[in-house]
């Protein structure tokens, strides 16, 4: 077993069916599980206070679409950890596009979007 994970990360749903509440937004015949399930994502911000899901959500799209889910602070991550993100997306064309279209709806830092 992995004790250095958080018990939180290690108990965190890992696709729709396992994940509870949000039913407007990932229940039956809702919106958003459509768009998973046929892979075509619309862009979208998720905003809520904590423990809400926008992380789940975001990882269990990220799993449905086979892509690698990266998870930066808008608070601790500097522009090292943003350029290694990008270095890391670069390799797939499909990760760098949404990567892409991630930064263009985010406002960031000026430092950071430098970088970008």
């Amino acid at each position: 077993m992995n004790s250095h994970i958080p018990l939180a990360e290690r108990i965190r749903p890992s696709s729709l069916n396992e994940l509870l509440g949000q039913e407007h937004l990932v229940g039956k015949n809702s919106i958003l599980r459509k768009a998973i399930e046929n892979g075509k994502i619309p862009s979208m911000i998720f905003w809520g206070p904590p423990g809400t899901g926008k992380t789940t959500i975001a990882n269990i799209i990220a799993n449905s679409l086979n892509v690698p889910f990266f998870q930066l602070s808008a608070i601790s991550a500097g522009v090292k950890d943003v350029r290694e993100v990008i270095e890391q997306a670069k390799q797939n064309p499909v990760l760098y596009y949404l990567l892409m279209r991630f930064t263009d709806l985010i406002r960031v830092s000026r430092m950071r979007c430098w970088v970008l």
